[in-house]
């Protein structure tokens, strides 16, 4: 292990986990794919279990013989930082989750065509800017049967550090792209691959989401909007189903992550 004190001498070395900004570590070796922060063991883990390459680690001393422990062995020779917990949160500005952060690197993203060969329930989101309501649509689409993920572009960026860490590494087991802006008619390339199109909108004009009709569609894509507005009204004309999820007590709506697991709950398995 190249084990590494954090100190005043190395500090530059250490900009990746405390000053580059999320933004700028994606550019880091422009023209070259760039750089993302990955937090947990649990979530590390499951990035190294999707092949992304590790850079470089840091971690509290007492965590490289504990919990994190499998991850600095499967890590190789790369830089491990450390320090004790005080020293660690000082230099980062936050406690650390369980532990350790690991810098890794971007891979290119495959094409829309890739992830949804042989998809049969796919998710499709339109400009979710909020890092945790990301990483919590990732952790139900994995676990409501959801076989892609495809975002706009005006989207957050599912390796940015929250949303992996919200997703508990969700985003390295489900496949993901992005497709194109909210504005460029993306519904139409999701209709040339064969998908229906279920929209998730407050609208009247709505079926139930236990319609029988839609939950028999042997390819069903399931598109929701960004926090607040919603789906564009453009979005919602261009798809085959508006579908509304029947709310009580006087509520009007849900919260969009909250939304994603009813919805892949009821829609994520091909009925019928």
């Amino acid at each position: 292990m190249n084990i590494i004190e954090i100190s005043s001498e190395n500090r530059n070395e250490t900009d990746i986990f405390t000053l580059v900004s999320e933004r700028d570590l994606y550019h880091y070796y422009e023209p070259d794919h760039g750089i993302f922060i990955a937090e947990s063991p649990k979530v590390i883990e499951r990035a190294l279990d999707a092949g992304y390459e590790p850079l470089s680690l840091m971690m509290s001393r007492k965590d490289i013989t504990g919990e994190a422990k499998e991850i600095v062995s499967r890590c190789g020779n790369i830089p491990l930082y450390t320090g004790d917990d005080e020293e660690i949160t000082a230099l980062t500005g936050f406690k650390l989750i369980r532990g350790a952060i690991c810098a890794l690197r971007r891979r290119k993203l495959p094409a829309v065509e890739e992830i949804c060969r042989g998809a049969r329930r796919i998710a499709v989101l339109e400009d979710v800017v909020n890092p945790a309501n990301m990483g919590s649509i990732f952790r139900s689409a994995a676990a409501l049967d959801m076989d892609a993920v495809l975002l706009t572009k005006g989207c957050t960026d599912p390796l940015y550090r929250r949303s992996s860490r919200v997703s508990m590494g969700t985003v390295f087991q489900v496949p993901w792209t992005f497709i194109g802006a909210a504005e460029s008619g993306y519904t139409k390339q999701i209709h040339d691959l064969g998908f229906s199109t279920a929209a998730m909108a407050l609208r009247d004009d709505s079926v139930d989401i236990d319609d029988e009709a839609l939950n028999s569609e042997e390819k069903l894509a399931v598109i929701m909007g960004t926090e607040g507005e919603g789906l564009r009204d453009s979005t919602i004309e261009a798809c085959g189903y508006t579908v509304k999820i029947p709310m009580s007590h006087g509520v009007d709506s849900l919260n969009v992550a909250a939304a994603s697991a009813v919805a892949f709950w009821q829609l994520g398995r091909k009925k019928g």
